[in-house]
């Protein structure tokens, strides 16, 4: 069966060719833009009669085969005795580090162009010209080499035949995997109730290129209900490629195990996952130059044979998997996962990789978003991700301390730290009684200051190295570019913080630039046991008229689950107060109803303070605590302390909206209840109150989006760690008198009702 690979210049050139390490030694801004403007400057120069920017494409049959190559040259430009392909590139080093006569990846790049224009005009010779520009002296180095049709056409069969082992491999796995997905079944013996409505609402929404927004409770298998359609979608020729998106790194091992339960039924698909930099880094330090680290050293002279080993011998990338294939071809880990993002059928990751702009995954191309589907998990994460990644904020301190630095080292250096230090003190003498305030606009002045400090900074960092100044830098260059998105959904403010004095570029609704950052992918499906209500969750996170909205009901018995509210007061004026009560409410339930519990609370400092008075009242009760920062082991620790059948009490205290809230899953008798003190409601501050007063401005319930719906959603995640099987049973306790007011029971959901009054 013959197959169609359709590939850009660039993108088969640079596996051909690509070679050399890994260096992330600072590359300045402004060079990455200097391509564009090297490029216009020549393009300029050319006659009337030449062109630029010329599409060319190529259809070349290689034994089972076809390639369709396509690309746009730089340059064509029309002489007396020849037809001239030029290709232009940029450089910021002296021109001596040019190699002799051109870099293969260049010449390979031009060469191409050159083939498909020949070919499709019928000459025989053809000039190809390289066009080196440096970026500061604008100096220029031309290299030419003229090439019959025929040294051109060998050139090509040499390319596609280095090529070749990598399309070749791609194409009979594409195959496999397009006839495994038709013929798959679903992995488990039946659906749950919901399960088939949920999985028909993500193939459909998929089939109509919509987007779905998901309510469906927790522990109805959503993972498998929505990977599971999409995966048909593949066998059908919908999609080419999935990206499930999650925001904690527990959930990704739900999505593993759910490829694999797949595999077992017969499923020929790659998956691979994505693990962050610094967690899955080899080496001490995180520092990417190949004097350091032999897995960056000649990392692209290794590269193509480890994507080879690993896609022809795994489908289930895992983490455990990478760092086992790179160790073996002595290759980056993390770049690898990124390499291999590019070729793998389902891509596992964090939010950001897509909608972050950052750090997203630029080199995948608009085509191919044509035919990918975004599956969000925990989708209500993404709303104050959202606001995370769209916000920027600047300093005082960190200019006061690279003038400290810098003086007597950099004049330049200093002087441009010392005009920004004095700009923030002069807001702050303007300002003597403000703690908080906005501001209508950024001073030119600033903005004037920090491209000024950029530049200065920039110069220095090509040569030299300084970690703080680097930190500086990209943390300016941050702000600038969130300048750009600046509009109504965004508000400037100033914040002093002891001697310190902040300026904050706050997204309060992050929903046009998610949005925008989603924009061109056929599908994207959004879900959540807690995505409740739908339409607040529709329209902060972009969503459209014409999207696909469904709430699935819980499939468990209202027998299964016994829910209790104590209507005391856990305002922070009455928490001294109520803890005592609180401690008997605790002690009450473990004694009626012995077993696994989570107790949680809305801070970690209220926490401490019951626990520390349930400790004076019981010190016999096995009790278990979360820790403001815990380690990847210190939290395995933590959830295996969850053993069913002991013997004993065991009270886990913990943080709503925290490591254990959701994503946890503790079957069966490894946990017996969830008590919930409080409602949740983040604390009253400055940045919730704006959110608050610019919704309320476009006439919506201001105070419900930024202080009830956050709230209750930890609340109801929280509660959702109960019942994940049809056969779990247990307790759910509220303690807060709100729970009692219909703004909030009309939020709870159907299977938390009817309840007990405790």
């Amino acid at each position: 069966m013959s197959g169609t690979i359709h590939i850009s210049v660039r993108s088969l050139v640079e596996h051909v060719y690509r070679s050399g390490s890994i260096d992330s030694r600072f590359r300045s801004q402004a060079t990455m833009h200097d391509g564009t403007r090297i490029h216009q400057m020549i393009q300029k120069t050319y006659q009337e009669t030449d062109r630029k920017e010329v599409y060319l494409r190529a259809e070349i049959k290689a034994e089972d085969l076809s390639f369709i190559i396509d690309g746009r040259c730089d340059g064509l430009l029309f002489r007396e005795d020849e037809v001239v392909i030029d290709e232009i590139k940029s450089y910021s080093r002296s021109s001596e580090h040019i190699q002799q006569g051109g870099y293969p990846v260049h010449w390979a790049q031009a060469n191409l162009y050159a083939y498909m224009y020949a070919k499709d005009n019928n000459l025989h010779k053809i000039t190809v010209q390289l066009t080196y520009v440096q970026v500061e002296t604008l100096e220029k180095t031309f290299f030419r080499r003229r090439y019959s049709i025929t040294e051109l056409d060998s050139f090509l069969g040499k390319v596609i035949k280095d090529y070749s082992p990598y399309a070749n491999l791609l194409h009979e796995l594409r195959k496999k995997r397009n006839e495994s997905c038709k013929e798959v079944a679903f992995p488990f013996e039946t659906y749950r109730e919901g399960q088939r409505k949920l999985a028909g609402a993500v193939y459909k929404s998929i089939y109509d290129k919509k987007n779905l927004f998901v309510k469906a409770p927790t522990g109805i298998g959503k993972t498998i209900s929505t990977l599971f359609p999409s995966v048909k979608a593949i066998g059908e020729g919908h999609l080419d490629k999935v990206f499930y998106l999650t925001a904690k790194t527990i959930t990704r091992t739900t999505v593993e195990d759910a490829f694999k339960k797949m595999h077992a039924c017969g499923l020929c698909m790659s998956s691979v996952t994505i693990t962050a930099k610094d967690k899955v880094c080899f080496k001490e330090k995180t520092t990417c130059q190949m004097e350091y680290c032999e897995f960056a050293n000649g990392y692209y002279d290794r590269i193509n044979d480890a994507i080879l080993d690993i896609l022809t011998n795994e489908s289930g990338i895992t983490r455990d998997v990478i760092e086992i294939y790179a160790k073996k071809h002595t290759v980056c880990p993390f770049e690898y996962s990124l390499d291999l993002a590019y070729a793998a059928d389902c891509v596992i990751c964090d939010y950001n990789y897509v909608f972050d702009p950052r750090v997203s995954l630029k080199r995948l191309f608009e085509d191919q978003k044509k035919s990918t589907a975004l599956l969000v998990d925990e989708a209500h994460n993404l709303v104050d991700r959202g606001r995370e990644m769209f916000s920027s904020s600047i300093n005082k301190n960190t200019f006061l301390e690279l003038k400290k630095e810098f003086k007597g080292i950099n004049q330049a250096i200093f002087d441009a730290a010392k005009k920004l230090n004095a700009w923030f003190l002069l807001l702050k003498k303007e300002h003597p009684e403000q703690q908080e305030f906005i501001l209508s606009r950024i001073d030119t002045d600033l903005v004037d200051s920090l491209s000024e400090f950029v530049e200065i900074t920039e110069q220095f960092l090509a040569t030299e190295t300084s970690q703080t100044l680097l930190e500086s830098y990209f943390l300016v260059n941050h702000f600038l570019k969130v300048m750009e998105f600046l509009d109504e959904h965004y508000v400037i403010y100033v914040e002093k913080v002891k001697n310190d004095i902040l300026v904050k570029l706050f997204c309060m609704n992050p929903s046009k630039l998610l949005q925008q950052m989603g924009k061109g992918y056929r599908s994207k499906i959004f879900f959540s046991a807690t995505l409740s209500p739908l339409t607040y969750y529709q329209d902060i996170l972009g969503g459209g008229e014409d999207d696909y909205a469904v709430s699935i009901p819980s499939p468990f018995s209202r027998d299964q689950i016994d829910v209790y509210i104590h209507p005391l007061s856990t305002r922070y004026r009455d928490r001294d107060r109520t803890k005592q009560s609180i401690v008997k409410v605790i002690q009450a339930l473990i004694k009626e109803r012995p077993g696994n519990y989570f107790i949680f609370f809305p801070s970690h400092q209220y926490l401490l303070a019951v626990y520390e008075q349930f400790k004076q009242l019981d010190d016999d009760t096995n009790t278990i605590v979360q820790a403001v920062r815990m380690t990847e082991s210190e939290r395995e620790a933590f959830l295996e302390a969850f053993q069913p059948d002991q013997t004993q009490t065991l009270l886990g205290f913990a943080v709503l909206g925290g490591i254990f809230s959701e994503g946890v899953d503790l079957i069966g008798d490894r946990l017996n209840g969830v008590v919930v003190v409080g409602i949740g409601l983040p604390q009253l501050c400055f940045e919730r109150n704006l959110i608050k007063d610019h919704f309320n401005q476009k006439n919506k319930n201001g105070y419900d989006y930024a202080y009830v719906y956050p709230g209750m959603n930890k609340v109801f995640q929280a509660g959702g760690r109960l019942i994940r099987s049809e056969e779990d049973q247990g307790t759910i306790v509220l303690i807060d008198d709100r729970f009692l007011q219909g703004k909030y029971q009309k939020l709870l959901p159907l299977e938390w009702q009817p309840f007990t009054l405790g």
